[in-house]
């Protein structure tokens, strides 16, 4: 079987305290089942990779939770074991997340040693009313020393999270992150609009008239102001929420957006292959238990999957289009589009599209469609007309 390239997500679902907005399969203080998990999800990696000779993989995310509690010789066997069986090539770009509160000089030095080439860093704000808003563990102060910390230690690709939209956040203290932020000159930036999530501690507090609803206006002014100063500071936009320099986008989260294969392991994580889409169950101890005892499955199953959907043409068209708009530069290639689907996307979307374009949401010429920088603020509304009917 010919499988040609895969990225690899591996979730770490452990944190030292949970996020007031988080709503991720995430785990407090349950840092004591650290090293059966990782043995757990070596062996998936490695049970995963039996059946998918011949296997090349692109890119390797350890994303959480927060996966810098990790110790570098943890990284190094996860990043081993993903070359060993999955194909993870030399070039390929490795992620991790980390929080400022967790990022050492040590730390930062083993995971460059281990192979990480790309440092996440969830900043979230630089203002301390609003970092306790979060329950975030850091001050502006410690996540200023995690990027020094981590320049020293080599890495030249960095990314910084920030959220926008929050209760008791004003125009003026988001400008005010932007800027700090900026001054730390990061390679990448993704800005993430807060959605309160249900059974999440903010939401609550909006429930009970603790906090002011989020403001989607204010919110809409202050994704503008993004799109401005990070320009400004030489970032360009090409995804509705991320910025980079020249040569420091995603690869990783391109091949999402692209809507090619990718493999999810671990807790709660979800994968995408071969025309199937399956996700592993979401207790820490369930799935190490099912990986002391299951038995290997046909590629791209483990042991560790709930469950799983076929995905036929219909929803793989629908998604390629909802997923590739998203790439305000790139949009959806018509070549690839027809090479994959075998007909044109006015084939398959024809009435959506002309509708679209005579409302100015999406441009299109013989190469390409993407959506017009006016459909950037509403673009869940633009790309719902995509879902099968």
């Amino acid at each position: 079987m010919q499988i040609d390239p895969f990225s690899i997500y591996v979730h770490i679902p452990f944190c030292r305290s949970r996020c007031s907005y988080c709503a991720f399969v995430t785990y407090a203080g349950l840092e004591a089942c650290l090293p059966a998990y990782i043995d757990a999800v070596e062996r998936e990696i490695e049970g995963m990779g039996q059946n998918a000779s011949p296997c090349s993989s692109h890119t390797l995310y350890l994303g959480g939770g927060t996966p810098s509690l990790l110790s570098p010789a943890q990284v190094e066997t996860l990043i081993g074991a993903c070359r060993d069986h999955l194909g993870l090539g030399d070039g390929a770009e490795i992620t991790i997340e980390a929080n400022p509160d967790t990022l050492d000089e040590k730390k930062s030095i083993g995971y460059r040693a281990a192979g990480v080439n790309r440092l996440s860093i969830g900043v979230q704000s630089t203002q301390a009313e609003e970092l306790r808003l979060f329950n975030r563990r850091h001050t502006a102060e410690q996540a200023a020393e995690a990027v020094q910390m981590a320049r020293t230690a080599g890495f030249d690709n960095i990314s910084i999270d920030l959220i926008y939209g929050a209760p008791r956040q004003t125009r003026t203290s988001w400008r005010a992150t932007l800027d700090t932020v900026m001054g730390w000159q990061p390679e990448h930036i993704s800005l993430y609009g807060l959605t309160l999530e249900e059974d999440t501690p903010l939401a609550a507090m909006v429930e009970r008239g603790e906090l002011d609803a989020p403001d989607p206006d204010l919110a809409a002014d202050m994704y503008e102001d993004a799109q401005e100063r990070l320009s400004r500071a030489g970032l360009g936009q090409y995804e509705i929420s991320n910025w980079t320099r020249a040569g420091y986008a995603s690869r990783h989260n391109r091949q999402y957006w692209l809507n090619r294969p990718y493999l999810g392991i671990g807790v709660g994580a979800h994968g995408s292959a071969g025309g199937r889409r399956m996700w592993n169950v979401t207790s820490i101890p369930e799935y190490i238990r099912r990986m002391a005892e299951g038995q290997a499955r046909p590629f791209p199953f483990s042991p560790a999957n709930e469950d799983y959907e076929e995905i036929n043409e219909g929803l793989a068209k629908s998604e390629t289009m909802i997923l590739g708009l998203r790439l305000v530069e790139e949009g959806v290639d018509r070549m690839d589009y027809e090479a994959r689907f075998g007909e044109s996307i006015e084939a398959s979307f024809g009435p959506v599209l002309r509708e679209l374009e005579a409302g100015g949401l999406i441009e299109s010429n013989s190469e390409r469609i993407r959506l017009t920088r006016r459909a950037y603020l509403i673009s869940n509304r633009v790309l719902v007309r995509f879902l099968p009917d």
